[in-house]
């Protein structure tokens, strides 16, 4: 395996506060109760209860880099109760109770990533600062007011606050906001020391951990196995396919998944005159309803963090370390930070990276297992991946063992999304609706009425 310098790939593993030696890889073939592909979040998460709940069960995690290298290391740093699915279409597509209970299980989720921090000393920089998402220009209100609607049909009404622009002028100072809706639930991590310690714990609990080991593929049934070039780890119980957008890489699976690209700037530390002027001292996660998705944080060392689309989507699934950089969106999101910002104009930007998010075709992730297959699923997270993938942990550790996690009656539980539809079409397809919502957002932010194929893009992208 070709050495790398993993603390390239982003400032959360470059900030790890440990060295990012790789663990011994894979020397030859074993036999295991649970074997698992992909030590990112949730390969871990799900290692974790295994071993925690079932103390002695033999765990064993191989992974093609190290931990954490993926999505798990490079996100945006939020802990929410966000899904890929909306709340008002969840509603619509499995009803207001099952709707309700996906995001107080999320927030549940998000209270129990912060509890086992602290039990297991993991310093994850967990601030409960909650989420604001703003309306930058009056043609994003109504999303926003629709959102706040969806949540009290939902009962959820007191979970969350409609602000005036006044309103979140006393928070936070942001340029043309014409209103924001505010909710204490959620909070801040550092992905990178998150990952880091959860794989620790998952070695403290008897788990074992096999990096730069590339699987390569993988077998059902009574001789359920994954296959790597240094040999099979057999399971006896159950193999978990817990790698995300890089999934797409295994034939099997090539269609499940689409990686698509976030992109992240980050500047250097401000300075307190500099957050005089802007304000957010309580540090929520901050959001606007942009069809090409922005999302910021407050890094635990005084940096913004400035997250949008990614790099455009190449054909046949492609995922590179050169999509990582791509130039011309980073230069994008940087112009956008001072459009937010325009108080610091001149700051110094630090870093830049990026990586593939699993989106499934309805958007909507999937947590399954088959005791006929004895094969398990979790992903397909499009990027609000960090609360969920602790809940597909809890769900898949007790599906495997068959007890009660009390969230088996969830939606996504036991489904699976249809596959994305074959090459060159899904690149016309993909490349299509990338442009066409960058469209619709340039147009509206000017004032002009939207592209007149909006609502095709719109009927494509509908989530």
């Amino acid at each position: 395996m070709t050495s790398k310098r993993y603390a390239d790939y982003s400032f959360w593993l470059e900030d790890a506060g440990e060295p990012l030696t790789p663990r011994p890889s894979m020397q030859r073939s074993e036999e295991v109760d649970v074997a698992i592909l992909g030590a990112g979040y949730t390969g871990l998460w799900t290692a974790y209860y295994l071993l925690r709940n079932h103390p002695g069960l033999k765990v064993s995690i191989v992974e093609r880099e190290i931990a954490g290298f993926g999505a798990s290391g490079r996100n945006g740093g939020w802990c929410s109760p966000r899904f890929p699915v909306s709340a008002g279409l969840m509603a619509k597509r499995w009803g207001v109770d099952a709707a309700r209970s996906v995001l107080l299980s999320l927030q549940s989720a998000v209270d129990e990533i912060r509890d086992v921090s602290e039990r297991e000393s993991i310093d994850a920089c967990f601030r409960p600062s909650g989420t604001l998402t703003v309306a930058r220009g009056a043609h994003q209100l109504p999303s926003l007011q629709s959102s706040f609607a969806a949540y009290e049909r939902l009962g959820l009404a007191d979970h969350y606050c409609f602000l005036s622009p006044e309103q979140v002028a006393e928070r936070i100072h942001v340029t043309d906001v014409h209103g924001g809706l505010y909710t204490p639930d959620g909070a801040s991590i550092h992905p990178g020391r998150l990952a880091r310690g959860l794989a620790r714990a998952v070695e403290a609990h008897g788990g074992v951990i096999c990096e730069q080991t590339a699987v390569t593929g993988f077998q059902g049934g009574s001789n359920a196995r994954l296959i790597t070039d240094s040999g099979e780890l057999r399971a006896r119980k159950a193999i978990v396919l817990a790698g995300e957008a890089y999934l797409t890489r295994l034939p099997k699976l090539h269609l499940a998944l689409l990686p698509v690209y976030s992109l992240i700037c980050l500047t250097e530390p401000l300075t307190p005159a500099q957050w005089s002027q802007i304000g957010w001292q309580n540090g929520e996660n901050l959001a606007s309803t942009r069809n090409t998705v922005v999302y910021l944080t407050r890094t635990p060392d005084g940096r913004i963090l400035f997250g949008s689309r990614g790099a455009p989507y190449k054909f046949a699934s492609q995922i590179t370390d050169g999509q990582d950089r791509h130039a011309e969106t980073l230069k994008l999101i940087q112009r956008s930070l001072l459009e937010w910002f325009p108080s610091l104009e001149g700051i110094r930007f630090t870093h830049g990276w990026g990586g593939p998010v699993g989106m499934p075709m309805d958007w909507t992730p999937a947590v399954r297992y088959s005791p006929d297959t004895r094969i398990a699923f979790a992903g397909g997270y499009t990027g609000q991946g960090v609360s969920t993938s602790n809940l597909a942990g809890q769900m898949l550790a007790g599906m495997i063992n068959g007890h009660k996690t009390g969230f088996e009656a969830l939606p996504f539980a036991q489904r699976r999304s249809p596959d994305w539809i074959p090459e060159p079409l899904r690149w016309l397809v993909v490349r299509y609706m990338q442009g066409a919502f960058l469209r619709i957002d340039e147009a509206e932010e000017v004032g002009n009425r939207p592209p007149i194929d909006a609502p095709i893009a719109q009927f494509l992208g509908r989530h």
